[in-house]
């Protein structure tokens, strides 16, 4: 009989929804089994575990499977009571709740846009759409949490974890194409949240090299790493 902390989470290493799902178990001090995914040939328990999407991440507890990072970010907080990640009060519950979105709707697919466009000009309109939408959490930021470390406050909690786990994937891209997603200049508030959580516990054993993204966009383009 599988125990209430018998978990299983299917993930791929560059993922950063899988990274923030990662983290938010971190945070909670849960131990679990990681099972590295191949999505060219996906396993029958990815496929049986979420056969709406069949893709990572799913968390399988107690052989239950949950699908979708957002909502595994949000059963785990609920399950586990050790380090509430999202907010206690219902107004900035749902704000963390609607910029989590927003970043997973609007931030997240121009920044990909950006890395797998194959020429200038397609990469440059959806740079130019990223750092559109990076600015709008900068305002967020400067609105809703003024004086705080982090988004969650004095530590990091849900919307840390949602941006948070991408920054990686920022830092490859600047590598490779010498842009700057967040920078000092332009959204001087985000610069200083993602060095303060790059400092955290949870982002140095959780996030992935940076080194892994290089890798990934020289294959993708079918150039030399340097």
């Amino acid at each position: 009989m599988a125990g209430k902390d018998d978990l299983k989470l299917l993930g791929v290493l560059l993922s950063p929804f899988a990274v923030r799902v990662s983290m938010a178990l971190s945070l909670k001090g849960v131990s679990y089994e990681y099972v590295e995914e191949d999505l060219s040939n996906k396993s029958e328990l990815l496929l049986k575990s979420n056969p709406v999407h069949k893709k990572v991440p799913v968390l399988i507890h107690n052989g239950k499977p949950i699908s979708e990072s957002l909502i595994i970010v949000q059963y785990v907080d609920e399950q586990f009571v050790d380090h509430s990640i999202l907010p206690a009060d219902p107004y900035e519950r749902s704000i963390a709740r609607f910029w989590a979105a927003y970043f997973d709707d609007k931030v997240f697919p121009e920044f990909y846009g950006m890395v797998k466009a194959k020429t200038v000009d397609e990469r440059e309109k959806k740079m130019t759409e990223t750092f559109a939408a990076i600015g709008q959490l900068e305002e967020a930021f400067a609105k809703f949490y003024e004086g705080k470390a982090f988004f969650g406050g004095d530590s990091i909690g849900y919307l840390d974890i949602v941006l948070g786990s991408c920054l990686f994937w920022f830092e490859g891209v600047r590598r490779v194409y010498e842009v700057e997603i967040i920078s000092s200049t332009k959204t001087p508030l985000l610069a200083a949240w993602a060095q303060r959580f790059g400092e955290t516990e949870v982002a140095k054993k959780e996030m992935p090299d940076a080194d892994k993204v290089v890798q990934y966009l020289h294959n993708l383009h079918g150039t030399a790493t340097k």
